[in-house]
């Protein structure tokens, strides 16, 4: 196992200029991209003009190996299910919803009499369209972990758990739910795996959410019936189901979980190494959503010295095999207001509030006034106009964190979330320079 060193940021010093004048490749093997590239798909995107047509035009998909579908949700009785209730389930846009010709990734309309249509379908097509691209579902997020550690708390909860999400993903046994979509078999072939981003075993998540002592444990064993009945499933229809999680880069949370048990059951694990730093910290001082290294002078009370490094190295340190850990991402930034410049350019400065809401895709974020400044030491970019200062990560990191990976034998990189990346998928475009060239 290769561990990360502090030259790899050295190294990518000397050599990002040239990385970043290097031609985006036009056409890939596709199969034989070089480490996962993980993205996350919203099922909310929809409503904000955002498509799996997008996936396809913006040059995203070709460029990806997995798609994580977010979110499904975990039942008050431990089971995966589908819904339209809000804030419950969107079934409608999951797999009932007609997509019209100008949104469909063949150009071709979903017909009335189909049993699948929506997301799902579009996901299939955009697999058909793409060999390499797996799609993954996602289960809990933020919002809907709240029964996990009920789902998790026995062997037979966990039994019915995993099997409830096996025949509903897997199977493809929609629910129709009073409309003519849906079925035993419908949404068969869509997905090829489960992904668990329970936020977060042992506590710490959304208010309300259940919290057992022994959740971590729990975890593990939830995991491996996972891996059990994936891999019975598996074994029937000749495949390898992909079993992968996200889990949480503040060190407290993540040494609830037994590292070493839990990687011997997945493919790997999605490090959320983002969110060390952001608008919930609403005065300031101003500091990176997602620094690749740590820096002695960062001020903060809370998360002092967090890195993406700090917590690739915890999870190492803790049983992970390098080639398992997958380094989030973000394709969004927080910014603060009434900043001022201090000696580095807004950076560990104080703030009368939050800019814009606090939160801005990256789409947004490059096209707000302001000069673009970048840490090569600590691998860190922020945004800077004299008052509003903005962490967020540049095409240019973020080929720097896709040449971490590689160099240190990780197993890719993970995106939250695809819709925050511009029309020509710049972003992908530099992650897949960096996992490349």
């Amino acid at each position: 196992m290769r561990m990360p060193r502090r030259t790899s940021a050295l190294i990518a010093a000397t050599t990002l200029a040239a990385l970043v004048s290097a031609p985006t490749a036009q056409a890939h093997d596709t199969h034989r991209l070089k480490g996962q590239r993980v993205g996350y798909f919203t099922q909310w995107g929809i409503y904000g003009g955002f498509s799996a047509k997008k996936v396809q035009t913006s040059g995203q998909a070709g460029k990806l190996t997995v798609l994580n579908y977010a979110f499904g949700n975990v039942s008050a009785d431990g089971t995966c299910f589908e819904a339209n209730a809000a804030g419950v389930g969107d079934a409608w846009a999951d797999y009932q919803r007609p997509v019209g010709a100008e949104e469909s990734v063949d150009g071709v309309a979903d017909a009335a009499e189909q049993p699948m249509k929506g997301n799902f379908n579009q996901l299939r097509k955009l697999k058909a369209a793409n060999p390499q691209l797996k799609a993954v579902i996602s289960l809990g997020g933020w919002t809907w972990s709240k029964y996990f550690s009920d789902a998790a708390a026995t062997d037979a909860s966990r039994k019915k758990f995993v099997s409830s999400c096996l025949d509903l993903y897997l199977r493809g046994n929609l629910p129709q739910l009073g409309s003519a979509e849906g079925g035993t078999g419908a949404g068969a072939g869509v997905f090829d795996g489960i992904d668990i981003d329970w936020e977060y075993p042992g506590g710490g998540g959304d208010a309300g959410n259940v919290v057992r002592p022994e959740d971590g444990h729990n975890y593990t064993l939830l995991m491996q019936e996972f891996r059990r009945q994936l891999d019975e499933l598996g074994g029937k229809a000749r495949t390898h189901y992909l079993l992968t999680a996200a889990v949480p880069a503040n060190e407290a949370k993540a040494d609830r979980l037994e590292i070493e048990k839990v990687a011997r059951s997945v493919d790997w694990l999605n490090l959320m190494t983002y969110d060390l730093h952001g608008s919930w910290e609403s005065l300031g001082p101003t500091d990176h959503n997602a620094n690749l290294y740590s820096d002695r002078a960062d001020p903060a009370t809370d998360n002092r010295g967090y890195s993406a490094d700090r917590v690739v190295r915890h999870y190492l340190d803790r049983g992970l095999p390098s080639e398992k850990a997958v380094l989030g991402v973000p394709f969004y930034g927080y910014g603060w207001t009434g900043v001022p410049a201090g000696d580095k350019f807004g950076l560990y400065q104080p703030a009368t509030g939050l800019a814009r809401g606090g939160s801005l895709p990256y789409n947004q974020i490059k096209d707000l006034p302001g000069t673009v400044h970048y840490d090569w030491f600590h691998g860190a970019t922020w945004k800077y106009d004299g008052t509003d200062f903005w962490s967020y990560d540049t095409p240019e990191l973020l080929t720097r964190k896709a040449q971490y990976s590689r160099w240190n034998g990780l197993g890719g990189v993970m995106i939250w979330s695809l819709d925050n990346d511009d029309a020509q998928g710049s972003l992908v475009s530099a992650l897949d320079r960096g996992l490349t060239y």
